[in-house]
């Protein structure tokens, strides 16, 4: 795959994601987004520790992706719960009126 195939494929993703009908839950790529720099903020507090240098990074910066990545996996927990539910009722109901 050429550079420009990779280009193309990014962004019809962003055009999609942002689009009112798509398939991509945001919810998601913002928390998966979140934890990852979250990940990226441990390894780099680590790697710089073992180095012997101390990394200084804000409480509440890093407390403000942990409750974005936490908001955004648990909305679309209960989100994915819920429209499962209402779908069972939905089936159960209609087969209930043929009777």
């Amino acid at each position: 795959m050429t550079t420009k195939e990779n280009q193309k494929k990014v962004e019809n993703f962003f055009k999609k994601m942002f689009m009112d009908d798509n398939d991509i839950n945001e919810k998601s790529v913002v928390g998966f987004s979140s934890f990852i720099m979250m990940v990226v903020c441990f390894v780099v507090d680590i790697v710089t520790g073992a180095m012997g240098q101390q990394l200084h990074i804000n409480e509440f910066i890093y407390d403000g992706f942990l409750w974005i990545t936490l908001g955004a996996f648990g909305i679309a927990s209960v989100d994915k719960y819920l429209t499962s539910k209402n779908k069972n009722e939905n089936n159960s109901g209609s087969g209930e009126e043929s009777l």
